[in-house]
């Protein structure tokens, strides 16, 4: 395929995703402000509560299957067993993991014993085929799918919200009801669109996918609870109000990361799949575009933050900004961990990923414990930066060190600024782009 139009084709596909984040961002913005506006930080921390653990239920639920599907997907002839696969073990081991949590919650073992968890636990098994079945659309190339679904998640959440707000009605109960139903309708979407079919179920190709996923999914665990077990350590060393103001600290700076999460997933058909030297030159290229621009997103994020979160959220949420400023380093890091990974999953290393990855949430729970009981959501901050700034280094080194490349190769230089600007001046190809999508 000439160069122009594979430049055309990727580049649409970012700004698509990009512009799905920015309706999700926008209607997620409204969500936000309605729940902290009328919830206070200790009902925003309770909703946050209960929504990650149940999100953490689906990562442990859902054994990285995903992993090893961007492993076997250079085989053509799996494809379609592969979707299959993807959507029958994730409904079993989301099944399993929802009944093993409902479990642990009416034994008191859980962080908390609200019916409304064990409402949002029902619906671990979907996010979890829905994780498998988004890896293959990823895999194929049909990141529309996945954007559809990103806005209407957005919109089931947001919209009936609306209506509660202005009859008086917003309570944590209906945050959770629709919650839960943004979780259930993406899967709903993707079997739509993807339409699997569960008699092309391989067994034996299951097998080693729940084999080669599970030597991934101690690492994968351990990278999603760096990134999510402060909340519950808030929750507990401090209050569910901190909890408040933490994760509106956190929500504000992931908007900042929406353009290098676009290109990340739009690369990962090319990292995936043909051969090892042209992907290691594609997540080059890729790695540098998503430094710039989440250095220039998270730092203007950060500047006007002062002025923002309180604009936006209140003056009870003003506490938000330090924390905001602590885990700006950290988020910018945070963006180019998982380009990376999916190159490294390419060198069938799962245990030196696991590795780094159990090192950084270790570092991270450790400074928690010290830093949140003295400074509280300024510590958790301080400590996730830290921690995704080492888990950062590690990696990169490790693709340097495979690719046999100078780390200044991955630093951006002026022609990237160019290089986005350049495509979208293009009225040839913007003309091209429109009369695809007519």
């Amino acid at each position: 395929m000439p160069r122009t139009a594979d430049l055309s084709s990727s580049l649409s596909k970012v700004l698509q995703t990009v512009g799905s984040h920015a309706v999700q961002v926008l209607l997620g913005t409204v969500t936000g402000v309605l729940i902290a506006r009328i919830l206070q930080p200790e009902g925003r921390g309770t909703y946050s509560v209960i929504a990650t653990t149940t999100l953490t239920a689906i990562v442990l639920g859902h054994l990285s299957v995903e992993k090893a599907q961007i492993y076997l997907w250079t085989d053509q002839a799996r494809h379609r067993s592969l979707l299959a696969n993807g959507l029958v073990i994730g409904l079993l081991s989301g099944t399993a993991t929802a009944l093993i949590a409902l479990t642990l919650m009416c034994v008191g073992a859980m962080s908390t014993t609200s019916p409304l968890l064990g409402l949002a636990l029902l619906t671990v098994p979907f996010g979890v085929a829905a994780t498998n079945l988004k890896g293959i659309a990823l895999l194929r190339s049909q990141v529309n799918i996945i954007n559809r679904g990103t806005v209407a998640a957005a919109s089931i959440q947001c919209l009936p919200l609306l209506v509660l707000a202005a009859t008086g009605h917003v309570t944590v109960t209906s945050v959770i009801v629709c919650w839960t139903m943004s979780v259930v309708l993406p899967f709903v979407l993707l079997i739509q669109a993807l339409r699997p079919r569960p008699l092309l179920t391989d067994g034996r190709l299951a097998c080693r996918q729940l084999a080669m996923g599970s030597r991934y999914h101690i690492g994968l665990v351990a990278f999603y609870l760096l990134m999510t077990f402060d909340t519950l350590l808030i929750n507990a060393l401090d209050s569910a109000a901190t909890v408040g103001i933490y994760t509106v600290a956190v929500t504000t700076l992931s908007l900042a990361c929406i353009p290098a999460e676009a290109i990340t997933r739009v690369m990962l058909p090319r990292q995936a799949y043909g051969d090892i030297r042209q992907a290691e030159q594609i997540t080059v290229r890729a790695f540098r575009l998503n430094l710039l621009l989440s250095a220039a997103f998270i730092g203007t994020l950060a500047a006007v933050s002062p002025v923002l979160i309180p604009l936006v959220y209140g003056r009870p949420f003003a506490g938000s900004v330090i924390p905001l400023l602590a885990l700006a380093p950290g988020m910018i890091a945070l963006s180019v961990i998982r380009l990376v990974e999916q190159h490294l999953i390419r060198l069938a290393r799962p245990i030196s990923m696991t590795v780094i990855a159990i090192g950084a949430l270790t570092m991270n729970v450790l400074l928690n414990l010290v830093l949140i009981p003295r400074w509280g959501a300024l510590g958790a901050a301080l400590a996730s930066s830290v921690a995704y700034i080492l888990m950062a280094l590690l990696e990169v080194a490790w693709f340097t060190r495979s690719a046999r490349l100078p780390l200044r190769d991955l630093l951006p230089r002026l022609s990237e600024a160019r290089s986005v600007l350049a495509p979208l001046t293009d009225s040839g190809l913007i003309a091209r782009w429109r009369r695809r999508d007519a």
